[in-house]
C-alpha cells in the first residue's frame, strides 16, 4: 500500500484527510507534534479518534524541548514582536511541526505527506515549503485544498462513512502551545470588534499584586523566582502563574504571506512578561549599538520565521549575531504582576553598565572634567554649524 503520513490535529479538516485517503487506499500515518499544546489525556483521545477514523497508525512526537532550543531561545534574544504586538506563537510552531512530520515520513519511507490546510491562510505556505525543501521527493496532498472544500461537506463525507464524532464547531478556535494561544472567532473576520471577555481561554483569577523575579544566563530563562529550571519548564511555570492574572491578551493585525491582512487574537502571559523582561535586562547590560543593530535584525529574524523562510540559510546568520549579543544578559528581572497588566520594577546584574563609577546621570560627573565636556561639545556641534553657516550664505 501506499503510505502517507498526515500532520493530524485531530480537528476536522485532518480527520477528513484521513478518511479519504484511507478510503483511496492509502496506508495512513497520522503524527501529531506537541509544542506545548497537548495533555497526555488530549493526546490519548486524538490517537482513538485517529484509528477509528481509519489511520493505520498514531504517533505523537513530544517537540517542547526542540521548539524551544529551535526557535523559542531566538525569539527572546531579538524580543520579536510582530508589529510590535504578536510574539509569533502559533507560526513559529507551524515551522518545527513541519520539521518533524516530514523527518518522520522520511523515516518510516513514505512516499506522500498530507496535510488539512485550506488554500485561504499561512499554513500551506509553512508546511508545503518545508516539506518541498527538506523532502523534495515526497508528493504533498492536500484534499482540503484542492477540492475547495466547506466544513458541511467535510462532515456529510465522514457521516457517510460512518464516522460519528462530535463536530460541533466551538464558537472559538483556540490553538495553544508553548508560546502562547492563538484565539480565532466571527469578532476576527471583523475590523471593529474585540473578542469578548470569555473568548480568552484563561480567565482573571488573581486580584493581588504579585511580584516574581526573571533570571537570566546569556539571555536563557534559567531560573524563576530563584529557582533554576529548564528554559521551557520555567515558561510552563510562568505561565501558570501569570494567566491567572488574565495577561498577555491582545489582538493582530498583520500581513499574510498569500497577501491578503489578517486578524488574530492571543493570549500569551508568559511570552510577553519574557520579552519585555530579557528587553530591560539589555538595555543595561547592552552597548547603545548592539541594541541599535539588534532591534532590525531580530524584527529580519522574525518576519522571515512568519513566513516560512526557516532554512534559508540567512536565519543561522542572524541566530549566530543573536546569540553572539547575549554574552552579558545575565542577571535577575523584577517583576509585579497585576490584573491584565504587568510591571517591570528592575534588574540586578553585574553586567549592569549603570555603573556609578563613572557618574551618575543627571547628578555628578567622576570620569571627566567641566572643560572636558565643553571640548566635546564644541566639536560634536561642529557639523551642525558648518550646515548652518552654508544654509545662511547660499
Amino acid at each position: 500500500m501506499k503510505k502517507v503520513v498526515i500532520a493530524y490535529s485531530g480537528g476536522l479538516d485532518t480527520s477528513y484527510c484521513a478518511k479519504y485517503l484511507s478510503e483511496e487506499g492509502f496506508e495512513v500515518h497520522a503524527v501529531s507534534v506537541n509544542t506545548g499544546g497537548f495533555s497526555e489525556e488530549e493526546i490519548e483521545k486524538i490517537g482513538s479518534n485517529a484509528k477509528k477514523i481509519g489511520a493505520d497508525t498514531y504517533k505523537n512526537i513530544d517537540a517542547v524541548s526542540s521548539f524551544y532550543e529551535k526557535v523559542v531561545k531566538y525569539l527572546i534574544f531579538g524580543n520579536v514582536l510582530k508589529n510590535n504586538t504578536y510574539p509569533l506563537s502559533v507560526s513559529a510552531e507551524r515551522i518545527i511541526q513541519a520539521i518533524e512530520i516530514v523527518n518522520y515520513a522520511k523515516q518510516i519511507d513514505a512516499k506522500y505527506i498530507a496535510h488539512g490546510s485550506t488554500g485561504a491562510g499561512n499554513d500551506q505556505v509553512r508546511f508545503d515549503m518545508i516539506f518541498q525543501i527538506i523532502a523534495p521527493e515526497i508528493e504533498i496532498i492536500t484534499p482540503i485544498r484542492d477540492k475547495k472544500l466547506a466544513r458541511p461537506e467535510e462532515i456529510d463525507y465522514l457521516k457517510s462513512k460512518g464516522v460519528e464524532l462530535n463536530w460541533e464547531k466551538a464558537k472559538y478556535s483556540v490553538n495553544k502551545g508553548l508560546w502562547g494561544t492563538s484565539v480565532g472567532g466571527a469578532e476576527t473576520l471583523t475590523s471593529e470588534k474585540p473578542l469578548p471577555e470569555e473568548a480568552y481561554p484563561s480567565q482573571l483569577k488573581e486580584n493581588d499584586p504579585k511580584q516574581i523575579s526573571l533570571g537570566f544566563t546569556k539571555g536563557e530563562f534559567t531560573s524563576l523566582n530563584g529557582k533554576k529550571d529548564s528554559p521551557e519548564k520555567n515558561i510552563q511555570k510562568l505561565e501558570e502563574i501569570a494567566n491567572k492574572y488574565a495577561i498577555g491578551r491582545d489582538i493582530h493585525v498583520g500581513d499574510t504571506i498569500i497577501g491578503i491582512k489578517g486578524r488574530v487574537g492571543f493570549e500569551a502571559a508568559a511570552a510577553q512578561i519574557i520579552i519585555k523582561a530579557h528587553h530591560l535586562l539589555e538595555k543595561h547590560t547592552l552597548s547603545k549599538w548592539q541594541l541599535q543593530h539588534k532591534d532590525y535584525l531580530a524584527n529580519w529574524y522574525g518576519t522571515h520565521l512568519h513566513e516560512g523562510q526557516y532554512l534559508e540559510p540567512v536565519m543561522r546568520n542572524f541566530e549566530a549575531f543573536l546569540e553572539s549579543s547575549q554574552e552579558q544578559v545575565t542577571g535577575e528581572v523584577f517583576v509585579t504582576l497585576h490584573p491584565y497588566r504587568f510591571q517591570l520594577d528592575g534588574i540586578r546584574s553585574k553586567y549592569d553598565l549603570m555603573n556609578s563609577g563613572f557618574g551618575k546621570y543627571g547628578e555628578e560627573n567622576k570620569a571627566w572634567t567641566a572643560n572636558d565636556a565643553k571640548g566635546f561639545i564644541k566639536i560634536l556641534s561642529n557639523a551642525g554649524k558648518i550646515y548652518q553657516h552654508v544654509k545662511e550664505e547660499g
